[in-house]
């Protein structure tokens, strides 16, 4: 049984899955299964992992083959909200960059 929960909502061309718990070993299929069903549900989806506290490998593997899944269809995938040791992870992999959402305006930082 997967030790995360996940709910969905949507807009015209938009599908957002937001996580909570615990996204590893233990889920993986159930992840990959609601990742790429969102794929062809949307030509974009968004990957809220902001009530996510644990993501190892398995968790990593599934978003990353969704995203390539998404670019394959057209479409994008997106991680949005990971917090502490969440996005630590990754950030060390470099997955935080690959699953970025393209910046929409400019950064607080370029302000001062």
């Amino acid at each position: 049984m997967a030790r995360f929960e996940a709910t969905t909502s949507t807009a015209p061309g938009r599908f957002v899955l937001a996580l909570a718990g615990e996204c590893d070993l233990e889920g993986r299929d159930r992840l990959s299964e609601l990742l790429l069903g969102a794929i062809d549900r949307a030509d974009l989806v968004v990957v809220d992992l902001e009530a996510v506290t644990f993501v190892d490998s398995s968790g990593i593997h599934a978003l990353v083959t969704a995203h390539h899944a998404a670019k394959r269809a057209g479409g994008r995938l997106h991680v949005v909200n990971a917090r502490g040791p969440v996005a630590t992870v990754l950030e060390i992999t470099g997955v935080a960059q690959l699953l970025a959402p393209p910046e929409t305006g400019p950064r607080e930082a370029d302000h001062g």
